[in-house]
């Protein structure tokens, strides 16, 4: 072969067989599933792509093993869920009263609290002066720091607005807890009388002016978030 016959052979073009073989080569796709389903068992919290990835040797597609896991866990037990931006492996809705002995329930959050959570939930993002405005009574800052220190709301963006009040947001560790994937997915208000969460309340009128239906009035602040 002349020279130039030898040249065309020497250069490779970016990403050919010569640069190829300088990268170590990415596991087969049925390992990687196996390593995402170890992270995954193994953690307590929701596990992001990115973690994935950093966990994982060069050159895996945790998105892709993850997605090939999802399909294999389909009717099991267990599923692989999506919870915000994040992975986590969760039991099968339909078997969760398997698991209702191994839970105890030791407070029963107050009437007010879960209001809160639910305009916040709802609402999002939303400022305290505007959970004020639809509860009808104060909201007091014990009850937002509960549900900060609950990890199930958080700060969100500041309003660009005179003083720019700080916003609410839940968490994904709100929505791992309710297995959902996001906010979209929360249920109507009739799912969530059938599920207890919420009470009948009363018409219009029914209370005397400025009380709320836990007897808050409207310029004092809420009970504590957690009734005894």
């Amino acid at each position: 072969m002349d020279d130039h016959g030898l040249d065309q052979t020497a250069e490779q073009p970016e990403g050919g067989p010569l640069e190829r073989d300088s990268l170590f080569e990415a596991p087969p796709m049925v390992e990687q599933e196996r390593m995402v389903e170890a992270v995954l068992f193994a953690s307590s919290e929701p596990v992001t792509l990115r973690d994935l990835a950093g966990r994982m040797p060069h050159g895996c597609n945790p998105g892709e093993a993850v997605e090939h896991l999802r399909k294999r866990y389909e009717g099991r037990g267990v599923r692989v869920v999506r919870v915000g931006d994040a992975w986590a492996v969760r039991t099968a809705p339909d078997l969760g009263f398997l698991m209702q002995k191994e839970i105890v329930e030791t407070r029963k959050l107050s009437r007010a609290a879960i209001e809160t959570l639910a305009i916040i939930a709802y609402h999002q993002p939303v400022t305290r002066a505007e959970i004020e405005e639809i509860r009808g009574v104060s909201v007091s800052r014990g009850t937002i720091d509960q549900l900060l220190e609950m990890e199930w709301i958080r700060l969100g963006r500041r309003r660009m607005t005179p003083g720019r009040p700080v916003t609410f947001v839940v968490t994904p560790s709100f929505l791992d807890h309710f297995g959902l994937e996001s906010a979209r997915d929360l249920p109507g208000l009739k799912e969530l009388r059938a599920a207890g969460l919420l009470e009948n309340r009363p018409p219009p009128g029914a209370l005397p002016i400025g009380h709320g239906e836990d007897g808050e009035h409207e310029i004092g602040e809420q009970p504590e978030l957690f009734e005894e």
